[in-house]
């Protein structure tokens, strides 16, 4: 197994250099597209989590959870998204002390839009990161 030499082989440092490469193409096209659209990558982030939480809302407590964020820094989040009227609070209907985060209508439409760039440029570097991920792959399995 090519891991466990002393020395690595060059295919593995190619395999790394071009997930690398594909993470940051992919990446520096996500912020100049929420650049464009006037949020950050957090926010996009915190849209992605609420849309994806059980009935589309999702407390602040589970969202800095979900996003490794302090529950300060969650609530500023949300602060900033129900400014953008990215995001409304709702009341829980079991405990009305406890607050719920849900996409509004501009939220859904937003995030729509943006998944779908988003999807076509990940989609345009699936190349590179499948052919970097099987030569990686491939250089850590024992050889037969």
């Amino acid at each position: 197994m090519s891991l466990g030499q002393d020395q690595l082989d060059i295919e593995i440092f190619k395999g790394l250099a071009g997930v690398r490469l594909a993470m940051r193409r992919f990446l520096a096209f996500s912020e100049a597209v929420l650049t464009k659209a006037g949020i950050t990558s957090q926010q996009y982030q915190a849209l992605l989590v609420i849309k994806v939480a059980a009935n589309n809302a999702i407390m602040i407590k589970q969202l800095a959870n979900d996003m490794l964020l302090s529950h300060h820094a969650a609530v500023q989040l949300a602060d900033r998204l129900v400014a953008a009227k990215l995001v409304l609070r709702t009341a829980s209907q079991e405990d009305r002390r406890s607050v719920f985060l849900k996409l509004t209508a501009s939220g859904e439409a937003l995030l729509d839009t943006l998944a779908r760039d988003h999807l076509r440029e990940m989609l345009a570097h699936e190349p590179l990161l499948a052919e970097s991920l099987r030569r990686l792959r491939q250089m850590g399995e024992p050889d037969a």
